[in-house]
């Protein structure tokens, strides 16, 4: 995987000077069909990675948040999200981040989570220990809901949604974790694989959302899945759950089943 490992690297590299020059600066914001923002950052960042994987791996396929999908010719696909948390760089917060992940057939098996302007990257490669800023992380050991830190974006992505017990899953978040955090976008699960909090659980994410972060989790020893408990792949339906200690997992998803 060095040469893959490399590569995601250097595209790692060419977002950041993309991003630093727009962050905090004055640029237009648009709205996408969805209603999502996108500013000209966002199209610059993944241009330019398109442009590089199409010249240097012209057989492996593409998909990218904002110039959809390049069909693979190699069974490899590169999935690119140039601003994973766009409102947060739009307001100036830096828990934005670049995602950049390597997808073998449809199972992701190489993530980046590069947050530019703080200079912080994590990379994780299956079958090896995730790095942070070259140097090896793990998740921290915690053995009940009742004393894990947990995250997710925002509790509108949950809208709708029934825990177990009846009640909204925003609320059995609040009180079956000893803290609830909202906001982060990936960058939290940089956190969770460093080993400062415990648990991100999201929904409605698309593949470019969380292909780059399975690696990263699941190398620093987490575990992400659907909320089924089933491995995440392309295909998977955007509901996901990461924990840093496995033993989470059986009663994070009860609450989600």
């Amino acid at each position: 995987m060095n040469e893959f490992t490399a590569l995601a690297n250097r595209l790692a590299d060419e977002a950041g000077e993309i991003i630093r020059t727009y962050f905090r600066a004055g640029f237009d914001v648009e709205s996408k069909a969805d209603h999502s923002p996108v500013t000209i950052a966002d199209r610059a960042v993944e241009e330019r990675l398109r442009a590089i994987i199409e010249r240097e791996r012209p057989e492996d396929g593409i998909y990218g948040e904002e110039f959809g999908i390049k069909d693979s010719q190699s069974g490899l696909t590169w999935v690119l999200d140039p601003i994973d948390g766009t409102k947060s760089f739009v307001i100036g917060r830096p828990t934005f981040g670049t995602l950049i992940a390597l997808c073998e057939e449809d199972v992701p098996v190489l993530g980046v989570i590069d947050q530019a302007v703080l200079g912080e990257r994590w990379i994780g490669v299956k079958g090896e220990q995730t790095t942070f800023n070259d140097q090896p992380v793990k998740t921290r050991s915690c053995q009940s809901l009742g004393q894990a830190c947990a995250a997710s974006t925002t509790p509108a992505m949950f809208e709708g949604l029934k825990a177990a017990g009846g009640a909204p899953v925003y609320e059995q978040f609040e009180t079956a974790f000893k803290m609830m955090a909202w906001g982060g976008d990936c960058y939290m699960y940089g956190l969770l694989a460093s080993g400062f909090m415990d648990i991100a659980v999201e929904a409605n994410l698309s593949p470019y959302d969380f292909a780059a972060l399975v690696p990263v989790v699941e190398g620093a020893g987490g575990h992400m899945r659907d909320w089924e408990g089933q491995p995440l792949t392309l295909a998977s339906d955007g509901k996901t759950a990461a924990v840093g200690d496995g033993t989470l997992l059986d009663e994070i998803l009860g609450i989600l089943s």
